[in-house]
């Protein structure tokens, strides 16, 4: 499967046996953004909570990739199988849907696809939606394999800062990576790790959709050496996913992500705010 299916992919192709579709929508993003259609999804879809079931629920740090006996156990509850095509989308056309791509392409997954412009644009186009509900289903056979080469942890960003042996994108804002903008959670400073380089992951989208793959390598080339490894990183390992797809888009480049992010490398190096310190 392609990393991109279209509208009109998805609405001929919605009542194939194998397809599972996943709506990945968040009730509201880091900044207290939430989409008009938090009620409503695609027909058929099966709703992947993302932050209560496919978040390790061991670790202080948000959006984590979980354990694979979790990501396995609750894959399997969705009815998801070996042979399932997966199409994941959200109802804020790219933003967690690119994260949910990626953690199945971790855990072994090849047949899965991010539908481009997710529920705003089907609603655009006139197609028929559902209020979501909760359901639960047959039991699936999925089973999961972790490619750990592509989770890039803490260290491995230390050594980085020495070696240069990849180059780390940071997702986040400008002024956020510069320093100037709040972080969303507010115990923590902006700024950015040495020798990082700053996409703001709305530079790769046009309305909700992805730009065309000739925009989006003009964009990595002028922005970074696409010769290196690309890293991805944000504040919490969420919107760099958005850039990660990107890159496979026009490169078929990367999967690496450092999942701990900035919230990781801000709380272990000490970068709090002043108020916070005198708690």
């Amino acid at each position: 499967m392609k990393e991109l299916v279209s509208i009109e992919w998805l609405s001929e192709n919605l009542g194939k046996k194998e397809l599972i579709l996943l709506d990945a929508s968040l009730d509201m993003t880091a900044h207290g953004k939430y989409s008009e259609y938090n009620d409503l999804t695609i027909p058929n879809a099966k709703y992947f909570d993302l932050k209560r079931n496919f978040s390790d629920r061991r670790s202080d740090l948000p959006n984590t990739l979980p354990p694979k006996e979790q990501f396995e156990f609750e894959c399997q509850k969705l009815g998801i199988n070996r042979t399932s095509e997966i199409v994941v989308f959200d109802n804020l056309g790219i933003y967690s849907s690119p994260r949910v791509w990626w953690m199945f392409k971790i855990m072994g997954q090849k047949n899965v696809s991010v539908l481009d412009g997710g529920l705003p644009e089907w609603m655009k186009k006139g197609l028929k939606t559902e209020k979501r509900k909760k359901q639960t289903y047959e039991l699936g056979n999925f089973e999961a394999s972790v490619a750990e080469n592509f989770i890039v942890k803490y260290c491995d960003i230390q050594k980085n800062i020495e070696n240069r042996t990849f180059t780390l994108i940071d997702a986040r804002s400008e002024g956020r990576f510069n320093g100037t903008e709040e972080e969303p959670r507010k115990q923590l400073k902006s700024g950015h790790i040495k020798g990082s380089v700053n996409i703001p992951f709305e530079e790769v989208l046009n309305n909700g959709k992805y730009k065309s793959k000739a925009e989006l390598k003009r964009l990595f080339n002028d922005k970074c050496n696409i010769e290196n490894n690309l890293v991805f990183s944000c504040g919490s390992g969420l919107t760099a996913c958005i850039l990660l797809l990107a890159s496979e888009i026009a490169f078929k480049k990367s999967k690496y992500v450092y999942d701990g992010s900035w919230t990781e490398w801000a709380e272990k190096n000490n970068l709090k705010n002043v108020v916070q310190q005198k708690l």
